[in-house]
């Protein structure tokens, strides 16, 4: 992993979770006794230029790594429910979609 495109979708992929976080601290402030709307109006515009940087990137990543359509359109799908770009992280991650291609030992052929 040793590109700058797949340490920023990491780094995405953290930060969108954790203005998922604030933003629903902040829908609960508004929502609950003291109605207050500041949390929504600060965390609001940061979780949405983050859930466009973490789309971007992944799409970036995904070209870099040569993921099939299905994993691009997951990694997409899990910006929508909460915290579940850390999961897709995770196991992409775990499944080595994140490893650089050069990281990986080349495969000796039999030559003659």
């Amino acid at each position: 992993m040793r590109d700058k495109a797949t340490r920023f979708f990491v780094w995405a992929a953290i930060a969108e979770a954790c203005s998922w976080a604030a933003l629903l601290a902040g829908m609960a402030v508004k929502y609950g006794p003291p109605g207050n709307e500041i949390g929504v109006h600060v965390f609001g515009p940061i979780h949405g230029a983050l859930f466009v940087v973490y789309g971007i990137l992944v799409l970036v990543v995904a070209r870099l790594r040569r993921w099939s359509v299905v994993t691009t359109l997951v990694a997409l799908a899990c910006a929508v429910p909460p915290f579940a770009t850390l999961v897709f992280e995770r196991r992409a991650r775990r499944r080595g979609l994140l490893d650089d291609p050069a990281d990986t030992p080349a495969r000796l052929t039999p030559v003659g």
